[in-house]
């Protein structure tokens, strides 16, 4: 009996330096089979058009009405949702569905309609804010704060519709 005691209480202490041991033999293995590996080659640089999404809206200025209300929601996987509506006593939203693109060099986010409608850029102020450029990119005459779109939670006031 008192063998058997002496047995099972050495055991952890045996099992735990064999544990000790594999841990060292494979960790010299790895470092003796691939010595110069730089594992941060894998590392991809992440695609900030990932990350730079939300629901961005305003209220812009119209040539031939009193104003567009505008919600921009920019998602996952490049796609964004449009809805516009115009400032008048019919409540009639349009929806746009397509993708986007980002460009980081221009600071410009690049909407492509699914359906034949005009392409639509924005030059990206920061990360809440977007302004819009005309079809040549060039940006909009007139004050520019007008062409603001801001992302909904650097606003406090939610007058515009958000989908």
């Amino acid at each position: 009996m008192f063998f058997s005691t002496l047995l099972v209480a050495h055991q952890p202490a045996l099992a735990l330096s064999d544990m000790q041991m594999q841990e060292k033999v494979l960790k010299t293995r790895e470092s003796t089979s691939q010595p110069h590996m730089d594992h941060s080659a894998h590392d991809k640089a992440p695609d900030q058009s990932q990350t730079f999404h939300g629901v961005f809206y305003g209220f812009l200025p119209c040539d031939d009405c009193d104003g567009l209300k505008m919600t921009l929601s920019l998602k996952q996987n490049n796609n964004y949702l449009l809805v516009s509506q115009y400032a008048k006593e019919s409540s009639r939203e349009f929806y746009e569905k397509g993708k986007y693109t980002w460009d980081e060099k221009t600071r410009t986010v690049v909407l492509t309609p699914r359906k034949d409608a005009a392409i639509r850029q924005f030059r990206i102020e920061d990360e809440g804010t977007l302004v819009q450029l005309d079809s040549k990119g060039a940006p909009m005459s007139g004050n520019q704060e007008s062409y603001t779109l801001r992302r909904s939670d650097t606003v406090k006031s939610r007058q515009v519709h958000i989908h």
